[in-house]
């Protein structure tokens, strides 16, 4: 199965992301796991929030940026990758000159009813 970036139409999340859903068992069959980009604007932030059921991996692509984790802050750029366990609270900002891109990869996939805000 093959998804093409250009034919993927985007959408806001819950926690205030722009959200492209590059393979995603509902669109195109795949079945444990699914992979987004997620794009934050210069000076934005996503809303403080959780999964209960998805482990999450981000990795950025594109930017500089803070992450909550948990207790835990620290700043994140391009190449750095995140293991978000299931149930941490979680949220990224936007600190660079240039838009926030991070490939999104969630186990089971993502879905809204697992995403709680806090």
């Amino acid at each position: 199965m093959k998804s093409s970036y250009p034919e993927i139409e985007a959408y806001v999340t819950k926690d205030g992301s722009v959200i492209r859903e590059l393979m995603h068992p509902q669109v195109q069959g795949n079945r444990n796991q699914s992979l987004a980009e997620a794009i934050v604007a210069r000076g934005a932030q996503t809303a403080l929030h959780l999964h209960p059921v998805s482990e999450e991996l981000y990795h950025v692509t594109q930017g500089t940026g803070e992450m909550t984790l948990g207790e835990a802050v620290f700043p994140v750029s391009s190449g750095d990758t995140i293991c978000i366990a299931p149930g941490m609270p979680h949220r990224i900002r936007n600190t660079g000159e240039i838009e926030l891109r991070i490939l999104c990869a969630c186990s089971p996939p993502y879905s809204h009813e697992d995403t709680q805000l806090l």
